[in-house]
């Protein structure tokens, strides 16, 4: 039977890098909506996975992921979807969340055909991402108000990009159907 999972691309983040001051204020804006996604999801007992960048930290675990990130001053924007108990965990150094990642094999472990991506940076990490998925012949749902940009003009270019292109379906994350 198919199924679908909640990919959520480098929301644990410490707001270390140059363009953060840029990209917070759409995370912000993003986050009542990505919040939104995983309660849904964890509700419909529906696959959450993490994929996240590891910072160059490559002993790093996601454990120390979280913990550095929830240290740092930007933790309320991290607090909010912190991993629970029953989320998977992928470590990534690239912008796509399969790029040598194990993420194509947990989903066919798991029967996932259809992928609902949210999470950062809608023009860099969830576009690649988005490309990655479709052309292992999943599903793509991106949630358009549960993603943060750094330029919105790029943003708004990668999402029309992915529907047109990908066949990705882009939506309001209270419209997502897993």
């Amino acid at each position: 039977m198919a199924q679908s999972a909640l990919i959520v691309i480098d929301m644990i983040n410490t707001y270390d890098h140059d363009d953060a001051a840029r990209l917070i204020p759409s995370v912000q804006e993003s986050l009542p909506a990505v919040t939104g996604l995983l309660h849904r999801a964890r509700e419909l007992d529906v696959a959450v996975i993490y994929v996240n960048d590891n910072f160059g930290q490559w002993r790093s675990h996601h454990g120390e992921i979280l913990e550095t990130a929830l240290k740092g001053p930007h933790a309320d924007l991290v607090r909010p979807v912190a991993p629970d108990d029953a989320s998977l965990f992928v470590v990534k150094a690239r912008h796509s969340a399969f790029y040598e990642t194990p993420l194509g094999y947990l989903l066919t472990q798991q029967g996932v055909d259809h992928v609902v991506l949210c999470g950062q940076v809608t023009e860099q990490c969830v576009l690649y991402s988005a490309l990655d998925a479709h052309i292992r012949h999943l599903r793509v749902t991106v949630a358009r108000d549960a993603v943060a940009h750094i330029h919105p003009d790029l943003a708004e270019a990668a999402l029309r990009m992915m529907e047109r292109n990908m066949g990705a379906r882009i939506s309001p994350a209270e419209d997502v159907r897993f």
